[in-house]
């Protein structure tokens, strides 16, 4: 256990995770290591009636990519949580506003953990995080690019198998281009919440928001980058890509759309319904 850092503890479903879920855990990391207690499927049922919209399995894989997460526990009772944290280092416990808890106020005052609240207004800024320093200036560059509008498992596998090519630069659709190239409702996020979803998957060593137009919008950052590899999903590929690749010496990789094994397969139109 690392006794130089508290460790801070967060608690929840996180069903659907969206952008200020996961602004939600970088801030609370700024304070330790963050410890995610996260519900499984029969806690969720008990606490709000309903299944959750994505099973235990497929939340615990997104939150474990997450890099601001230090480690998830599977809880299966609130008295469970309680056992847990008093045997945690120097505990803080975080709660959204939204979350602030009569009980959990008292428990901790009584276990003598500090207990903080975050306020919602604070979770809606999208700060670019630049080049991570995991960075290995001696591995190759592949580069991704996409509109990764609906954040979803599928996506978080993709970089995962993708980086295993090289250091990892995801370059985002901007926002003007995607709403030309997909219609009138896209992109459903903007491109600063969309960069910084992406760059938030520890697979990732940086996200960029493209600065050109078309089917090759990112053209500009290929340029820039100089990546070896350019890799794409199947539903991804397209004739540009491939000739601008093959006229650059980049070598081009086409990935099969597989979701993690044992998860369900994820297609952001589906989600997103349009």
């Amino acid at each position: 256990m690392n006794k130089e850092r508290k460790d801070v503890v967060v608690c929840g479903g996180f069903d659907d995770i969206r952008s200020s879920d996961i602004r939600f855990l970088h801030k609370a990391s700024n304070f330790g290591l963050l410890n995610v207690l996260l519900w499984n499927d029969e806690l969720i049922k008990s606490k709000t009636g309903n299944n959750p919209r994505f099973p235990q399995n497929e939340r615990l894989y997104f939150l474990q990519a997450v890099r601001y997460v230090h480690k998830v526990f599977i809880i299966k009772s609130l008295d469970e949580i309680f056992s847990l944290i008093k045997y945690l280092n120097s505990c803080i416990w975080i709660v959204q506003q939204q979350e602030d808890n009569p009980a959990i106020r008292t428990f901790c005052k009584t276990a003598k953990i500090e207990y903080l609240i975050l306020e919602k207004t604070g979770l809606k800024d999208f700060p670019d995080l630049g080049l991570m320093k995991s960075d290995n200036p001696s591995r190759k560059k592949v580069l991704v690019t996409g509109c990764f509008d609906w954040f979803h498992s599928g996506h978080v596998r993709f970089f995962e198998e993708v980086s295993q090519l090289g250091n990892l630069y995801v370059v985002v659709g901007n926002d003007a281009n995607v709403k030309a190239l997909k219609g009138s409702g896209h992109p459903m996020f903007s491109q600063d919440e969309r960069r910084y979803m992406t760059e938030s998957i520890r697979y990732v060593t940086q996200a960029l928001i493209s600065t050109g137009q078309g089917w090759l919008d990112a053209e500009p950052e290929l340029k820039m980058l100089k990546p070896e590899f350019y890799a794409v999903n199947e539903d991804g590929d397209g004739p540009e890509k491939r000739n601008y690749c093959q006229q650059n010496g980049i070598k081009y990789v086409v990935l099969k759309r597989l979701p993690k094994e044992g998860l369900p397969i994820r297609q952001s139109t589906i989600m997103r319904g349009f």
